[in-house]
């Protein structure tokens, strides 16, 4: 169900029977593009029948589903169709259209053309846990998450949410790790894989992707100490769960490990609800982990986390020389 996640932390004083959510979204529910509607947004039932629920209750978790219909004509097909209008016009009365006339062509032509594009539906989980006060979502693209929270505050009333921050920024963490010379350093339960992306902050911005390869080496921290850091990691967690860990604190690429759907007996429930079960139940203890491991949560609407300077063993080494006195060439 999830393969990426996005956490919110909800504020306090929002909680909302299920009845009045239900109240709320089917007034927002989904319906698609008219003959001349670019988008459409609104909330579909998470089980996937019709008329159903749009906010399920799984084992005390609330799961919602919001979908998107977009439509549209490639920009070159409706100034093509408006330059016909203006030539004809041109042609008939010898006048050129000007700068609003032309723009009014145009509105014209995407409104002629809209009922004839194809429209394209994309959607986005929602899982509320009311006892943590999270709100996690695997929409992942700013424009999806922009559409889900305006959504969102839409539909309920009282309801502020704002990025979960940590004490350490992601990106910082992650430079420690890898600088790191032992996997003692690795926050507990965590272990990095073999996957990464590395970022210079100068004007280059030259990018270092390391994919099937062993990350603790040296030529991963000469990387780092060059001033290159880390955008995306693949971590596991206890065995149970793979993600990529990125700057912005989303989890991607999400991947329950072997063994971890068969710890749960077929206990008759349906597909759906195992699924949110299992899902919402591996991800209840791998995000405070997550958590810890970056130094704990800041409390909303604390000022943001800020990044921590890393002195790699090669600055540590460079630093010495200097302090010493030595004008030779420090060792790498």
């Amino acid at each position: 169900m999830f393969k990426n996640v996005t956490l919110y932390r909800i504020a306090p004083g929002w909680a909302p029977t299920l009845q009045a959510m239900e109240t709320a979204l089917d007034g927002a529910r989904f319906a698609p593009c008219g003959a001349t509607q670019d988008k459409a947004v609104g909330w579909v039932e998470p089980r996937g029948e019709a008329h159903g629920p749009l906010v399920e209750s799984v084992a005390g978790q609330r799961v919602l589903k919001l979908m998107i219909e977009t439509k549209t004509v490639p920009g070159a097909v409706v100034r093509e169709h408006a330059q016909e209008q203006a030539d004809h016009i041109e042609a008939s009365t010898g006048r050129k259209p000007g700068k609003k006339e032309t723009k009014a062509l145009r509105e014209d032509a995407l409104l002629a053309l809209l009922p004839q594009a194809f429209p394209r539906r994309s959607s986005a989980w929602v899982w509320i846990d009311p006892a943590n006060g999270w709100l996690v979502t695997d929409a992942s693209s700013q424009g999806k998450l922009d559409e889900l929270v305006t959504a969102l505050v839409r539909a309920f009333d009282g309801l502020a949410i704002q990025l979960l921050q940590t004490s350490v920024t992601p990106q910082t963490a992650m430079t420690q790790w890898l600088a790191a010379t032992s996997p003692d350093a690795w926050p507990e339960g965590f272990h990095v894989e073999r996957e990464c992306e590395l970022k210079s902050a100068d004007e280059e911005k030259s990018v270092v992707r390391f994919t099937r390869h062993n990350l603790a080496t040296d030529e991963v921290r000469q990387h780092i100490a060059e001033g290159k850091l880390p955008t995306r990691l693949a971590l596991s967690w206890e065995g149970r769960i793979g993600l990529v860990l990125t700057e912005s604190l989303q989890l991607k690429k999400i991947n329950f490990l072997e063994g971890v759907f068969d710890d749960r007996s077929d206990d008759g429930e349906s597909g759906f609800d195992t699924n949110v079960t299992l899902a919402t139940g591996e991800l209840q203890k791998l995000i405070p982990a997550l958590i810890a491991a970056l130094g704990g949560e800041l409390e909303l609407g604390a000022p943001a986390a800020t990044d921590v300077e890393i002195v790699t063993p090669a600055r540590a080494r460079r630093e010495a020389v200097t302090a010493s006195g030595d004008d030779g060439d420090p060792p790498f």
